[in-house]
């Protein structure tokens, strides 16, 4: 009989460096080159639409500072799935593990999948338009290559997150700083033109302005989707050094470096584009490069192409880390739990999401699939803000080296009430019901397989079947790494510092 190999189990690979890389990596996808003006369109005025994505930069900090303090109570990946575990299972027998099953349930057979198949078709797109510009493709050329191109990339991406921890993070780290270079571009060009006196646009100021009590939710949530990723961290809480101290400060360096890099970026479209046409452009990224970086315009394709492939990189990874969580404590099949012998990566759970991305890829148009997401997405950070609440006093004796003042979740819960029920009362399609139809389907499986725990026969040789394939045992569970990995010292040129008791 073959024994089964020690130490076996995720590693603590991402040091600072590479945890704030992640945030940039999540949050910084296409929009920002594709489509920046949203904001632009609720808002009505230049001055009004970048308040709007200052705001929206700020109350993402707060939220993201509230998950900061989650992390350091439940010290799990797993995000959102082990906080509403930590907050609501034991208070239930059904009730309890459902919010956090629903929210596993949905995230990682629908909503992630659909999302990473979105920014991967993003990425063929603008990969192949030199290529279809110079050979004069017709459409369904282009649309047969947009296609395989988008396989190929899934197939890499898939192949680095199974491979090695170690790869990922040197490509995720080399593509984020890519596309930070790609946005630096765009913004030392918009110096350029206001340095060329190019102010005619910004000097609109707030002249035009359309917001109302009515329509300011609809602007904040063009905006906050812009800055969705700011959870990374905490996903992938078990595989970063230090991470009473890095979770914090990575969401503390990168939230604000983003919300700059926002900013600017639509200070420097706005010196050449007016109101109109920002908002009437397809690709405002490609027609700021044609007219402001003149030989330099290549830089925006590529940026575009480096920033979604780095962003579907990452993504997959923080939701195979999802589902590694939520199969180890037995709301999805345990397998998708189990670790590479040789590789030490999650690799069923990284080939599940392979396959449902493929899926997604080849169903046709997805963006209807994707566009119930993003009020659901609030709902989920609601409930967050209401499990750390809760844990304030169910744990309240529990160390914190970090905690938000209670304001701060309370205002959060407030906004994230607002956005979820906004769209469904101000704009009610019939993509919300799709949003419905997931969540019922959630309790079918919930009820027979979680609640009453019951088991078919197939499951089992499945799993030694996946065992065998793949080279995979299940994680050795270690009773004091959840203590002592959390001074692990940080090889990225980190070391132990002080405990950050509370920031105010």
């Amino acid at each position: 009989m073959t024994s089964i190999p020690k130490n076996v189990k995720l590693r603590r690979e991402l040091g600072l460096f590479s945890a704030v890389c992640l945030i940039i990596s999540v949050m910084l996808g296409s929009g920002i080159f594709v489509s920046p003006a949203n904001a632009l369109k609720n808002t009505g005025s230049v001055g009004m639409c970048l308040v709007i994505w200052m705001s929206c930069g700020l109350l993402s900090l707060l939220g993201a500072m509230s998950y900061a303090e989650l992390g350091t109570v439940v010290n799990k990946s797993g995000g959102e799935f082990s906080f509403y575990q930590s907050a609501f299972a034991d208070m239930h027998k059904f009730w309890g593990p459902l919010p956090s099953f629903i929210y596993s349930w949905v995230s990682i057979m629908y909503v992630r999948p659909a999302e990473v198949a979105i920014i991967i078709l993003t990425f063929a797109e603008y990969f192949i338009r030199p290529f279809s510009i110079l050979s004069s493709m017709t459409p369904e050329t282009e649309h047969t290559v947009k296609k395989t191109v988008s396989i190929l990339a899934l197939g890499i991406i898939t192949f680095i997150n199974y491979t090695s921890v170690k790869c990922f993070i040197k490509i995720q780290n080399v593509f984020t700083v890519c596309k930070v270079t790609a946005c630096i571009v765009v913004i030392g060009g918009g110096v350029y033109q206001l340095y060329q006196g190019n102010t005619k646009n910004l000097m609109t100021g707030f002249e035009g302005t359309t917001l109302s009590i009515d329509t300011l939710p609809i602007a904040f949530y063009s905006g906050l989707w812009a800055y969705d990723g700011w959870t990374a961290t905490t996903v992938v809480s078990e595989e970063i050094k230090n991470p009473r101290r890095n979770i914090l400060l990575s969401i503390l360096l990168a939230v604000p470096f983003v919300t700059m890099i926002y900013v600017l970026m639509n200070v420097s479209y706005l010196t050449v584009l007016s109101v109109a046409e920002m908002t009437s452009v397809q690709a405002v990224a490609v027609e700021f490069g044609t007219r402001a970086l003149g030989s330099f315009s290549f830089i925006i394709p590529l940026g575009v192409a480096t920033a979604t492939f780095g962003c579907a990189l990452s993504v997959q990874f923080g939701i195979t880390r999802l589902c590694f969580a939520a199969s180890r404590e037995g709301q999805m099949l345990e397998v998708f739990s189990y670790v590479s012998v040789k590789k030490l990566t999650p690799a069923p759970a990284v080939v599940l999401q392979g396959l449902l991305t493929l899926i997604c890829l080849l169903c046709g148009d997805i963006v209807v699939l994707i566009e119930f997401a993003s009020f659901l997405v609030w709902m989920f950070y609601g409930i967050s803000m209401a499990a750390l609440l809760v844990m304030r006093y169910t744990k309240r004796d529990v160390k914190r080296p970090f905690k938000v003042p209670i304001i701060i979740p309370i205002f959060v819960l407030i906004v994230s009430t607002v956005l979820f029920i906004t769209p469904i009362l101000n704009d009610p399609k019939p993509q919300f019901l799709i949003g419905l139809v997931f969540i019922l389907s959630a309790f079918l499986i919930y009820i027979p397989f979680v609640y009453q725990k019951k088991r078919l026969s197939i499951v089992d040789n499945f799993t030694k079947f996946i065992q065998v394939l793949m080279v995979v045992v299940p994680p050795e569970k270690d009773e004091e790494d959840a203590e002592e990995n959390c001074n692990v010292k940080d090889n990225e040129g980190e070391t132990e510092a002080p405990m950050i008791a509370a920031v105010v």
